[in-house]
């Protein structure tokens, strides 16, 4: 155990893709956007993460344009946050708390186990001659030869037996020289309410596996009404800790993609244990909520909004006149539209004005639209762009509105922790660890890949039979 956390803490050997520690200077790197103390953020890490994960609350632009450097900025900011505070846990020894370590160790384990099983199970895959002519000798008749068509479907119905081999003997392998011992007298279901954690349920290669560490895995709804269900379950927990034993043997540990995971979940994880221990220790009074509420109620509260389709008219006699017309059913909104508008976006909108917050608008629009019930038509009303007639098509309710309402009081308080954190990781950035940001650089890069799109996409024009080879050049550098 000790050594594990100490690959991850000490040595970090793969990027997180927040971040990374810097084994040496490296100021003349120009993919770097940041340091936070001894941790730096590079451009490409940014680009995995925002190009291979959903990222809540942001959607992916397109590359080379100005909205990708707005969300590539808003990464940034999180992925500073996100190493303060790992900085921060680390420096509190937070490392060290035993449920952080267990669930590292759990980690790692799940990780080698599957390892291992895909190494195991293809180690033996490759087709012989020899073992082409033995299924043939057994499979078919005397002296039959194979032509290039039944080749190679024999040659997969060996791999594919040779596989079931290996799986069907997978358990055997793990348990040769290991002695395992299952107590099944302290697994009776009847006395999972007293069972003490400290009861010891298992022995198998040296190790104790007690109730405790292991009855989450037990108790599932399945394992809590069928002894041999828990008793399945139980030889795949001790299963598993010896196939991730043999991957650890097999050096599998020492695999770049496991490190890499391992070291990402090892920051991800420790982060989020922290940042629940911070808000926990901020949760503020019911008063304090309240005066949250009074002093910020204009952020808080989701006023009502609306969907609108819209026809603008120069002036009143014209919107009367269509007025008329879409009311008879001669026309409909989005003939109006596209036929009579003067709005310059509506031949391509058809009148589709999007959704609008109460208040937000023109006095006399704003309470028309917001008086009309949903696929009702309105107006004609006046504002200084012109003579209005609107449909309602989609409404979204006023939220946050009351104070003594639970929903009301949840936001707030989620409002105030958010708050509370932010400032303190402000205070971090600020007391214990120095950030420094290249911005020179992220112009340059985001520069760089504009450019490159631009090129690539004139090189499509140019020569359309290469089109497919070109897109593919595209999409690896996202990937």
């Amino acid at each position: 155990m000790k050594n594990l956390v100490t690959l991850v803490a000490g040595c970090f050997l793969a990027a997180s893709a927040w971040g990374e520690p810097t084994a040496e200077p490296v100021l003349s790197d120009s993919n770097i956007l940041a340091r936070v103390d001894d941790r730096i953020i590079t451009f490409p890490q940014l680009n995995t993460q925002l190009n291979s994960t959903a990222v809540v609350g942001l959607s992916t632009p397109a590359l080379g344009t100005p909205e990708r450097r707005t969300v590539i900025l808003t990464l940034l900011d999180k992925a500073i946050s996100v190493n303060l505070l790992y900085l921060d846990a680390v420096g509190k020894g937070k490392l060290e708390d035993p449920k952080f370590k267990r669930e590292l160790q759990e980690y790692a384990d799940g990780m080698l186990a599957g390892l291992y099983r895909r190494h195991y199970l293809k180690a033996d895959s490759a087709v012989s001659e020899a073992d082409i002519a033995d299924y043939v000798k057994k499979h078919f008749a005397k002296d039959t030869e194979l032509d290039d068509k039944m080749r190679p479907l024999v040659e997969a119905k060996v791999k594919k037996a040779k596989y079931l081999a290996r799986k069907q003997g997978l358990r055997k392998h793990l348990h040769a020289g290991t002695k395992v011992m299952i107590h099944t007298k302290h697994l009776e279901i009847e006395d999972d309410g007293i069972r003490s954690d400290e009861q010891v349920i298992a022995e198998y290669d040296g190790n104790l596996m007690t109730w405790g560490e292991s009855k989450k895995y037990l108790t599932t709804l399945n394992n809590s009404i069928d002894i041999n269900r828990r008793l399945k379950t139980l030889n795949g927990l001790i299963d598993n800790y010896l196939l991730a034993k043999k991957g650890r043997e097999a050096g599998l540990d020492q695999d770049p993609g496991f490190q890499s995971a391992l070291a990402e979940f090892s920051m991800t994880r420790l982060v989020n244990r922290h940042r629940s221990a911070l808000t926990q220790a901020m949760q503020p009074t019911e008063q304090e909520v309240r005066d949250y509420f009074t002093k910020y109620q204009g952020r808080i509260t989701f006023n009502e909004h609306r969907k609108l389709q819209m026809v603008v008219l120069k002036d009143e006699k014209a919107a009367l006149d269509i007025m008329e017309k879409l009311g008879k059913g001669e026309l409909t909104i989005y003939q109006a539209a596209l036929n009579h508008s003067i709005d310059p976006r509506a031949k391509q909108t058809l009148g589709d004005f999007g959704w609008v917050e109460e208040g937000s608008g023109f006095p006399a629009l704003d309470e028309l639209a917001f008086a009309l019930e949903i696929g009702e038509l309105g107006g004609p009303v006046e504002t200084p762009a012109g003579w209005h007639i609107v449909r309602v098509t989609d409404q979204r309710a006023s939220k946050y509105t009351d104070i003594n309402d639970p929903d009301t009081r949840q936001q707030t308080r989620r409002l105030l922790l958010k708050e509370r954190l932010n400032d303190y990781v402000v205070e971090l950035r600020k007391r214990d660890y120095p950030v420094i940001v290249y911005e020179e650089n992220l112009n340059r890069l985001l520069q760089e890949e504009a450019q490159w799109i631009a090129a690539k996409s004139r090189e499509m024009e140019q020569h359309p039979e290469r089109a497919k080879l070109i897109l593919d050049e595209m999409k690896a550098l996202v990937e």
